[in-house]
């Protein structure tokens, strides 16, 4: 069984913000986003959402274009990371429906109980503690919100990092694959991630989503 190594929390020189920036996480990213509308559309109606991590914006982008009634806000501890979302979101003129706040969990400043949907994808495997996660996603959330994270999976082996490396990331700038090898590493697997439900005291499923990725999701109690 691999053991967990972790990495750094912050991941935002400009030589790493430009490599993710110009990375192509568009099959993930848009699982993520047509799971979390799909869901949305079934049971709740328009609201305000916070991205937590949000990098360089894409999903907060993919989610204001799927949710066009929805205020979206993203928050991210990287400047850099944060003014290349700035600059994508004013692109594509979307400055009036994305706000993007500087925020390093935990953060007080963040609105408390005050958003109807909690989302956040590849930041817990960066976090020292993942219950700084959970505790914000419960103190941001308002009664009955509805919750989707999704992360990286930690393989059984090193071998299996290799393989998901060679097949994901093969002609991916050198930094990006380094990062993301790491990251398989730092990752948590299913079980670990239920455990830490658990102990959050967070009624929310885990499930694998990919060979890569599982992903957390659920309604609070209202």
């Amino acid at each position: 069984m691999l053991e967990r190594t972790p990495e750094p929390e912050l991941m935002d020189s400009v030589e790493q913000v430009d490599a993710y920036a110009g990375a192509d996480f568009a099959e993930s990213n848009q699982q993520f986003v047509d799971t979390l509308v799909e869901r949305l559309a079934a049971r709740s109606g328009p609201g305000s959402l916070i991205d937590l991590g949000c990098g360089p914006g894409d999903i907060c982008i993919r989610l204001a274009l799927g949710l066009p009634d929805w205020s979206i806000e993203g928050a991210d501890a990287g400047p850099n990371m944060l003014a290349t979302a700035r600059r994508s979101v004013d692109e594509l003129g979307l400055g009036d429906r994305i706000r993007l706040v500087l925020a390093r969990l935990p953060d007080a400043g963040l609105a408390q109980r005050a958003y109807a949907c909690v989302v956040s994808n590849s930041l817990l495997h960066h976090l020292p503690e993942p219950d700084v996660l959970w505790q914000t996603v419960r103190e941001l959330a308002a009664p009955g919100a509805y919750i989707q994270v999704m992360d990286l999976a930690r393989p059984e082996s090193a071998g299996e990092v290799r393989q998901l490396v060679e097949c994901y990331a093969a002609d991916a700038p050198e930094v990006l694959r380094k990062d993301f090898e790491n990251s398989l590493h730092a990752a948590w697997r299913v079980d670990e991630v239920r455990a830490q439900l658990e102990h959050a005291g967070l009624p929310l499923e885990c499930e694998k989503v990919s060979d890569r990725h599982w992903m957390v999701s659920g309604w609070l109690d209202e």
